[in-house]
């Protein structure tokens, strides 16, 4: 889980609610809120922005002839297509991209107005012909077909030291096409296998990328080519899936392949989507000037607009629209500790509207924060390993529920024999303390944080929570689900694929890009039956950390992000990057700031050590990373007391600082200068 959307791209196999990049090496994001969450799943996830994928064309005869030309028998149109092969969205001024050296106010309507009914009408065109006449003799049609077009719209301004490094604004399509054969109990597609892949023979790439102009042909065209491929794809996956069970024993839990789902008709307004370029690289200057300050050495701001319009159609009659928009301010500060220890340290800020984030003076102040905390940890003792008694204050407490249960109840987990399927088979079974419930729900647009007395916030404060969204990336309409209540699992984060105990999807299939749906995580919130004042939850670690004989405890009141491993070839562990890390002496209950620490565990062993929890609550904004990409996520949780948790060494390369302070903050520099030029005085 991480601070903000990474640009790493992303490798199949953990999770993580993180930082941003950092100059060494790390352990793998709402108005005002000083965190972002990115998780990855499974295994060891990389983090990544995939808007784009390359897939290959077999080049035998065309299922279906292009959209312009006659109907011809499929033997008959064995021509090579003229296709861009897919590039990279960012790195290259091809296919459906087009960067521009500097962004103006957004214009995201077509020449012609609105473009939803244009693409709506192609996408469903295309999805008519095929479903009526894609097909190989002796071989399954398809039995469903859905297609999505994602319309992406990027402006953003970055620098550091008072001067603007780069900006600049991007528009990209891109489409997803999704093509089942076989029957709703039993078709190609797979949890834990790939039963296609690409083919060895082809010889050309099919772009994912559709054209920025309404162009009902053009649009047409990549749909068709995308379709071809999927189907024969479909169609060799589900000859050897079909083969396997020769072979195989038929599972005792054996679910269907896909859930049938109440078709949804839903176009949404688009929100309004004005983009000041010149305002975003102002910004830019006035909080990168901060990065001057002693002692920082190293640091970055950027400012972000965003928006997304998703269509999306299947041949069940699903028809939805829904578009997005996200505002960000991501704030990175670093130094050296006297030992040469890098120490970084990050806030970020997120809304869907401009109005959400603070106003140029308030990021100033947010920097000013940073550094000031930066300060603090240049000068503090490294700690030694530690077991015992700890706090994770509300934001740390969420990235601790993200990693250890949220990823590890996705549905696709339960079926897939490559992850370690913590909780399958667990519906109805206490799975922690019976005073939390965990419930996620998607439909929740904002959340009310109390203030005063134990709060971090002086006054009550009104967060917007990242992972609000109406429907899935499968057209289901989101829904709150429960997933833990009082102790007790209930149900899993669902896409349309069963699970089971649970065999509909409950609207969280969620994807990035061109990526397959799975169900995600959106707004993670843990409730508590045994809250406490923050002072009592105080005086409870300190009377624990008496009890066992410890000198002292900890409380951690901010964390990078942490990374969890969720598959099978490796152990069940989690690990959180804390920066403010305080040691509370079990004499005094005095607290003191410490470093260099990384908090390390398991899941089941972790939750059952949860001792109490505080009657705050904090919000963690940001993205998760997991096999179907970056999804934007929040989590809303208590203070959490452990009886006891695990602290090791963190990673550390020590190198030695620069050899000459930065030339603002060189004396000696200034005084050569100061005499340049000058006539000697006379004898």
């Amino acid at each position: 889980m991480s601070r903000r959307h990474p640009t790493a791209s992303a490798s199949p196999a953990s999770s993580d609610f993180s930082q941003p990049p950092r100059v060494e090496p790390a352990a793998h994001a709402a108005a005002l809120s000083p965190r972002s969450v990115v998780a990855m799943a499974h295994g060891k996830r990389g983090l990544g922005r995939a808007r784009w994928l390359w897939s290959t064309l077999f080049l035998g005869a065309l299922a279906v002839p292009q959209p312009w030309l006659p109907s011809l028998p499929i033997a008959h149109v064995a021509a090579k297509p003229q296709v861009a092969a897919g590039s990279p969205a960012v790195a290259a001024n091809t296919g459906g991209s087009t960067p521009t050296a500097s962004a103006s106010p957004a214009s995201p309507s077509s020449p012609l107005g609105d473009p939803t009914p244009r693409i709506l009408d192609a996408l469903k065109q295309e999805l008519q012909r095929s479903m009526a006449r894609l097909r190989l003799r002796n071989y399954e049609a398809p039995y469903f077909i859905s297609y999505t077009l994602r319309d992406e719209e990027a402006f953003d301004a970055e620098g550091r030291f008072g001067a603007v490094y780069g900006q600049g604004h991007e528009r990209t399509r891109v489409v997803r096409v999704e093509v089942r054969v076989g029957s709703y109990d039993l078709d190609n597609t797979s949890v834990d296998e790939d039963d296609g892949g690409d083919f060895v023979l082809s010889l050309s790439n099919v772009s994912k990328d559709a054209p920025l102009d309404d162009d009902l042909d053009a649009l047409r065209a990549t749909l068709w080519l995308i379709t071809d491929y999927k189907y024969k794809q479909a169609v060799a996956a589900y000859a050897q899936k079909r083969a396997r069970g020769v072979k195989r024993i038929e599972p005792e839990d054996k679910v269907a392949s896909f859930s049938r789902e109440p078709a949804q008709r839903a176009v949404l307004p688009q929100p309004a989507f004005v983009v000041d370029a010149a305002t975003l690289s102002d910004t830019v200057r006035q909080v990168g000037a901060r990065l001057k300050q002693a002692p920082v050495l190293f640091g970055n701001v950027k400012v972000s607009a965003g928006r997304e319009s998703r269509y999306f159609v299947s041949s069940e009659g699903a028809e939805v629209v829904e578009h997005q928009t996200l505002w960000s301010a991501h704030l990175l500060a670093q130094t050296r500790a006297k030992d040469g220890m890098m120490l970084t340290n990050a806030r970020d800020f997120y809304g869907p509207e401009r109005g959400d984030l603070p106003v140029p003076s308030a990021l100033v102040a947010a920097m000013d924060s940073l550094v000031q905390d930066l300060t603090l940890l240049q000068t503090a003792p490294a700690v030694d390993p530690y077991t015992g008694p700890a706090i994770l204050m509300e934001e740390a407490a969420g990235v601790f529920f993200h990693e250890t249960i949220g990823h590890r109840l996705e549905g696709e987990r339960q079926g897939n024999e490559q992850e370690g399927r913590t909780f399958k088979g667990q519906i109805g079974k206490a799975v922690l303390p019976d005073f939390i419930s965990v419930l996620d729900d998607p439909t929740q647009e904002r959340v009310t944080v109390p203030g005063g007395v134990g709060s971090a916030l002086p006054t009550p404060t009104i967060f917007r929570l990242n992972g609000y969204y109406r429907f899935d990336d499968e057209g289901v309409p989101a829904r709150a689900v429960t997933l833990v209540d009082r102790g007790i699992l209930r149900d899993y984060l669902k896409s349309r694929t069963p699970v089971l105990g649970s065999l509909r999807s409950n609207g969280h299939g969620r994807a990035e890009g061109v990526n397959d749906p799975i169900g995600r995580m959106a707004n993670l919130i843990v409730k508590s039956n045994r809250a406490v004042p923050m002072s009592q939850l105080k005086a409870q670690l300190l009377d624990e950390v008496r009890r066992q004989g410890k000198p002292y405890g900890l409380i951690i009141r901010d964390i990078l992000g942490g990374s969890t491993n969720t598959q099978n070839f490796g152990t069940q562990t989690f690990r959180g990057q804390p920066t403010m890390v305080y040691r509370v002496d079990a004499k005094t209950g005095e607290e003191s700031l410490v470093r260099g620490v990384e908090m390390v565990g398991t899941p089941l062993s972790s939750v059952s050590k949860i001792m109490a929890t505080s009657d705050t609550v904090g919000v963690f904004n940001g993205f998760c990373g997991a096999e179907s990409g970056m999804v934007p996520v929040s989590t809303v949780a208590p203070a959490i007391l452990f009886s006891e948790i695990e602290l090791q060494r963190a990673q550390n390369i020590s190198e030695r600082p620069p050899i000459l302070p930065p030339p603002w903050r060189d004396e000696g520099d200034k005084a050569g200068n100061s005499g340049k030029g000058k006539k000697k005085a006379p004898r």
